[in-house]
């Protein structure tokens, strides 16, 4: 590599030249090399810094032509010349040489050709690409209603594989859908598309503990869109301030709640005694408290309050309610309840 790089810069041709390029980036990429490779053969050719910046993780790549990373630029200091990485028509990163005097003859050639290596290495080993998508497109990888013909083409657009299972999350939340999206899939593809009320994500994987605070998410089953969709849309209702995150497969027996006709739920005697009650926020976050820990003394930890403190409160809410919570069956009563009148608000 490194004596195709010598002949390079001996040659008085620019065809001739742009041949080399076009033979060295086609070199680099039957060795299947990674981007700090990519960066790093690119300096040794243009003799100068090489840098590369993927804009969905925020890494940035930057090499000097001795092959190893190069010292920070003093501020202010600009590239001499950059291109864009573009993949599936949308731009995913930065390239760019930082060479001390006016660009060289071919550095536009040297950059163009690394900006399409960049995107077929990004493609290959899947490094976090957290877009926003046409919302289109999503609807229709999403909808019930979709061929699968049409969706298995949707989804090559949006960039996946049709062999890999797809997991959807309905969302919530002040911050932006595409930020979100990189945070809780670092590592691979992710789509983000806003539908009506609700943000929509597509990704191959997600890490529940990665959602920012006061973010609301339902996290439908990888496989199916139209029914990871469906199943994410359910478990978002059933989110809390104190459950924010819910995966639709730990909801198990509870997802038949969502299926309930509100009125039926209206009417239903332990569901109207929690709307009642709810209209006392104390009462119900005791209540909620305790429901959620299924313990006296954990729910007073969670309250920051004495158990004995609590135990009364809960005698007191288990009269207004005409339901004995500390028996397991009142406590099952309580939480179906309190699950039930919650759902009516979505």
């Amino acid at each position: 590599m490194e004596a195709l790089a010598e002949r390079l810069s001996q040659l008085d041709s620019q065809a001739e030249g742009a041949i080399r390029v076009v033979m060295f980036y086609d070199t680099l990429m039957r060795r299947r090399v990674d981007l700090p490779a990519l960066a790093r053969a690119t300096a040794g050719l243009a003799e100068c810094v090489a840098g590369i910046r993927l804009t969905g993780t925020a890494r940035v790549i930057r090499m000097g032509p001795d092959g190893r990373p190069a010292p920070e630029p003093p501020d202010g200091t600009e590239p001499s010349t950059t291109a864009p990485i573009l993949l599936d028509d949308e731009e995913i990163g930065t390239v760019w040489l930082e060479r001390a005097g006016p660009p060289a003859l071919l550095d536009e050639m040297v950059l163009d050709r690394l900006a399409i290596a960049a995107a077929a290495v990004v493609e290959r080993y899947g490094p976090a690409r957290a877009t926003m998508a046409d919302p289109a497109l999503v609807e229709l990888v999403i909808s019930a209603d979709t061929d699968e013909a049409a969706r298995a083409r949707a989804m090559r657009l949006l960039g996946f594989s049709a062999d890999v299972p797809v997991r959807v999350v309905a969302v919530r939340s002040t911050v932006p859908l595409d930020r979100i999206g990189g945070m809780v899939c670092p590592a691979r593809l992710v789509k983000a598309a806003p539908l009506a009320d609700v943000g929509v994500l597509l990704a191959t994987t997600v890490d529940p503990a990665r959602f920012p605070a006061g973010a609301r998410a339902g996290i439908g089953a990888a496989g199916g869109p139209d029914r990871s969709w469906r199943d994410a849309r359910t478990a978002l209702r059933f989110t809390t301030d104190r459950e924010p995150v819910v995966h639709h497969d730990d909801l198990g027996a509870l997802a038949l709640l969502a299926q309930v006709p509100p009125e039926t739920a209206r009417c239903n005697t332990d569901v109207a005694a929690i709307a009642r009650l709810a209209a006392n926020p104390t009462d119900l976050s005791t209540l909620d408290a305790y429901c959620v820990t299924g313990s006296l003394r954990r729910a007073a930890d969670a309250l920051h309050l004495h158990h004995s403190s609590v135990a009364r409160r809960l005698d007191q809410l288990g009269q207004a309610l005409g339901i004995e919570l500390t028996a397991s069956d009142g406590l099952l009563r309580a939480r179906l309840a309190l699950t039930a009148w919650r759902l009516l608000d979505d």
